[in-house]
């Protein structure tokens, strides 16, 4: 599946490229901040998210610190290496 993941991401857009990259970086965040991180238009963003969800690489969740907004974020630890890194150290530590 980790193959599959990488191949739908280098076919979506260069913002939602982006946005995934963004999202990786700095980690779940409301589409309010990625509008902000990106530079990117909200609509550009929230087209871009909708790519992201339909391949199942971003989750929308609930902001609990305003119940207005959503919170979004990876589902994917690192969809071009599909060993976790936290898995690798645990299999040397043994």
């Amino acid at each position: 599946m980790a193959d599959s993941t990488a191949e739908d991401i280098s076919d979506l857009p260069p913002s939602a490229k982006l946005v995934f990259k963004v999202l990786e970086y700095s980690g779940p965040m409301t589409q309010k901040g990625i509008v902000e991180e990106s530079m990117l238009s909200a609509r550009t963003v929230r087209y871009a998210l909708e790519r992201l969800e339909t391949i199942d690489v971003v989750v929308e969740d609930v902001y609990f610190a305003d119940a207005r907004q959503n919170l979004y974020e990876i589902t994917v630890e690192d969809p071009r290496n599909p060993d976790d890194s936290t898995d690798a150290a645990a299999a040397a530590n043994d």
